[in-house]
């Protein structure tokens, strides 16, 4: 690929890091199984799936109704390719049976043709194709392939890329420009991405065409949405959507045009992701171009501190710049997953640190809260406050949920953290022919070959509660490469030593470069600031002004009613109020707190009153506790606040 950095493959990164590994061993070790029952509606009180009888009964194995959302074989996709990087990290004989079975049936259910979707096969066999802004069967097909490749990579089985090769082969012959095709484009992106990754594995250059067409077809006219709203027998799948305009879709305006995200949040990253590959892999700088307006608009304007993404829980979808609502806000956990998919793009092809700090903020955050430490709860919407009562009485806040579930109705969410944490390997580093950059600091170890000659780094740290990375450097042949450390944007000051002596450095682009030879046996320290700080909004984000929320390092923090008491709402702290850190190794098996004095505004002197004067002295000292945000709810129901009044 042209002038991009290259990741290394998720098995090759040895992760051992006292953050991410226990979340990796949950993953691994009990969301894998736990989701597999799901998918067999084997876990009792937990939402139907259905989603392995939907196989069953499109293979004619079984009889029965279609059930789920029309995209409910995306579900076994996600688990699939989660297994097929948990196999890549360790081996394991029954996971591997158990997935080569669930690929037998994938296969058993595929009709002659290659065509491959359980809802159509059974619910409505004559409607191929005819709803394509809300049918999701491209989506659910990229879903498909991407397991597929992953499966591949990891096992070096081909029979589920072959399954999903003649998919794509089939989805090949029916779209396109061509006479007798289907000139449309999918209502959500997902495709796109696959066939470029199906294209890697295969070398079949069919693939990237049909990836660049459905890009390049969006908003084409008359759309491609207008004529299968005309045709015969179309009907909505989704009819509570009905009234959303083609922004939703990303239909509104060619991709190259647009300058703003819009729509809903899933489906706009999951296609900007798809453009930044497609504008490095065809050489297009206007899509990199459209790809850096879209990202700055959403990072400077639409990105809520934890890195969640869609304001509005009508569409799922981004509204306006700076309206960023903090108890009603919809910030799925899909759509973090998808920017920190479009980011890590970004930083691969631009060099720029800025794209690994949303990475970052997005994993950190609202990706880890998605999922609770048992591994076997999840939230679909990510709010940045909660109030239990108001959830459960306030009609225009069900989307809202005051504690996670077992599962979700519709679940894309649970099976995306799984695949998502379990390559997570791929972030921590980029390379090119002469320059490692280290974009994550993960506890880890690593082999890169410099022409011919191998280097091993292993990386060691305790953050994001610790402040210090130890890089040891194994390079017997004496490769010559650079080395490029990014300084977050975050941290005002770093200091980066080799063999204990200080490095002069270039900074460029968020990364510093280290000038000295890397020799056999280096040692090189990393030391970030991470004070822990109050930051507050821009002042347009009318919900946030006069408030403040607390940031350490990666990590937003918020208030728990566990340890600070109902009516979160009444806390203001100063905006010079000293932040504390303090260790609690038996909480969360160990987490960095950060305490704070505050006041309280007092409830004593309003009687049974609505509403009265104000006074001059209406609050009394407190102490406040904040946890990372990622933790909140793991300890009962009760209120989460982030933006704290300031005084």
């Amino acid at each position: 690929m042209k002038n991009r950095l290259k990741a290394p493959r998720p098995a090759e990164v040895k992760i051992a890091d006292d953050f991410w590994s226990p979340y990796i061993s949950r993953v691994r070790d009990i969301m894998i199984p736990y989701q597999w029952k799901i998918l067999n509606d084997q876990v009792e009180h937990a939402a139907p799936s259905h989603c392995i009888e939907n196989f069953r009964i499109a293979a004619g194995e079984s009889e029965g109704e279609y059930y789920g959302a029309v995209f409910q074989d995306t579900d076994l996709a996600k688990w699939l390719e989660a297994v097929a990087y948990s196999l890549a990290l360790r081996p394991d004989e029954e996971l591997e049976r158990l997935a080569d079975s669930a690929i037998d049936l994938i296969g058993r259910a595929q009709q002659e043709d290659g065509y491959l979707d359980t809802y159509y096969t059974i619910k409505e066999p004559g409607m191929r194709w005819t709803n394509l802004r809300e049918g999701h069967e491209l989506y659910t097909a990229g879903h498909l392939i991407e397991a597929a490749v992953a499966y591949y990579q990891a096992t070096g089985k081909q029979k589920f890329l072959r399954i999903m090769c003649r998919t794509a082969d089939l989805i090949d012959e029916v779209f396109g420009k061509e006479e007798g095709k289907i000139d449309g484009f999918p209502g959500h992106p997902e495709i796109e991405l696959a066939l470029i990754r199906l294209y890697h594995v295969t070398d079949e250059p069919r693939y990237l065409k049909l990836a660049k067409y459905f890009v390049d077809a969006r908003c084409g006219s008359p759309n491609c949405f207008d004529r299968e709203a005309k045709s015969p027998g179309f009907h909505h799948i989704f009819p509570e959507f009905e009234h959303l305009g083609y922004n939703n879709a990303q239909a509104h305006l060619p991709v190259r045009k647009q300058k703003t995200a819009d729509g809903h949040a899933v489906r706009a990253v999951y296609l900007y992701a798809a453009m930044a590959d497609l504008g490095c892999e065809c050489d297009d700088p206007s899509l990199l171009e459209a790809c850096r307006t879209l990202y700055d608009n959403i990072t400077n304007r639409q990105m809520f501190l934890t890195g969640s993404i869609g304001a509005a829980a009508d569409g799922e979808c981004f509204t306006c710049d700076y309206d960023l609502p903090n108890n009603y806000n919809y910030s799925e956990t899909c759509a973090s997953i998808g920017l920190a998919m479009f980011s890590l793009r970004m930083l691969q092809i631009e060099r720029d640190g800025k794209y690994a700090d949303t990475v970052e903020r997005a994993l950190y955050n609202t990706v880890l809260s998605g999922m609770a430490l048992s591994g076997k709860e999840f939230f679909y919407v990510n709010p940045q406050e909660a109030v239990p009562e108001h959830l459960r009485t306030n009609r225009t806040l069900r989307h809202v949920l005051p504690k996670r579930r077992p599962w979700l109705g519709v679940a894309c969410c649970p099976p995306n953290i799984a695949r998502t944490l379990m390559s997570l390997g791929q972030y921590i580093y980029g390379a090119d022919e002469e320059t490692v950059y280290i974009q994550m600091f993960i506890s880890n170890e690593v082999q890169f070959t410099f022409g011919r000659k191998r280097v091993t780094i292993a990386m060691e740290t305790a953050y994001p509660y610790g402040d210090t990375v130890v890089i040891r450097v194994k390079n017997p042949d004496n490769a010559r490469f650079k080395l490029a450390i990014r300084k977050p944007g975050w941290s005002k000051d770093i200091s980066i030593t080799q063999n204990g002596r200080e490095q002069k450095t270039r900074l460029e682009k968020g990364f510093c470069f280290v000038e000295e030879q890397i020799l056999d046996q280096s040692v090189i320290q990393i030391g970030l600031d991470m004070k822990p700080m109050l930051v507050q909004a821009h002042p347009r984000v009318r919900q946030n002004v006069g408030k403040a929320a607390i940031v350490r390092g990666p990590l937003v923090y918020c208030l728990e009613e566990t340890d600070n008491g109902d009516n979160l709402g009444a806390i203001v702290i100063s905006g010079n109020a000293e932040l504390n850190l303090e260790y609690l190794p038996d909480l969360f098996d160990g987490v960095m707190t950060i305490t704070a004095n505050a006041r309280r505004i007092r409830e004593d002197v309003w009687e049974d009153r609505l509403y009265q004067q104000c006074t001059e002295d209406e609050t009394i000292s407190c102490r406040i506790r904040a946890i990372p945000y990622c933790l909140w709810n793991n300890r009962g129901t009760g209120e989460m606040l982030i933006w704290i009044h300031r005084r």
